[in-house]
């Protein structure tokens, strides 16, 4: 079961998904949670790592590129929170510094972290 927390922080509305199980399998998963969350108005997201396929985060594959082209295409802004520090490659790194620059998608470590980066 999937829960859309609507937070209004700043004058900016976020939607914090809240899942118990991996909710973002598939490019067409991310599309329908935007879709759902446009559809209430709001364009920011928030959710955890934990609620993400573990293949997001290989980029041999395709699925973390796919679904980030779609957030920027559609113009939503998304915080993933988690613990990063288990990731020792240098190009996951190198890919998570650079989406923290671009400030579309920020891969942050606390629910705190993720709404200041989504109210800037």
């Amino acid at each position: 079961m999937v829960t859309i927390n609507l937070l209004y922080l700043r004058g900016t509305y976020i939607a914090e998904i809240i899942a118990h199980e991996v909710i973002l399998n598939t490019v067409e998963d991310a599309l329908a949670l935007m879709s759902d969350c446009i559809y209430q108005g709001v364009r920011r997201l928030i959710i955890s790592e934990r609620n993400i396929s573990p293949s997001f985060f290989d980029l041999k594959g395709p699925l973390a590129a796919e679904v980030l082209q779609k957030m920027v295409a559609y113009n939503v802004k998304l915080a993933i929170v988690g613990d990063y520090a288990r990731h020792t490659s240098k190009s996951f790194l190198d890919f998570i510094a650079e989406h923290n620059k671009t400030g579309n998608i920020s891969f942050v470590g606390s629910l705190t972290e993720a709404k200041e980066e989504l109210t800037r």
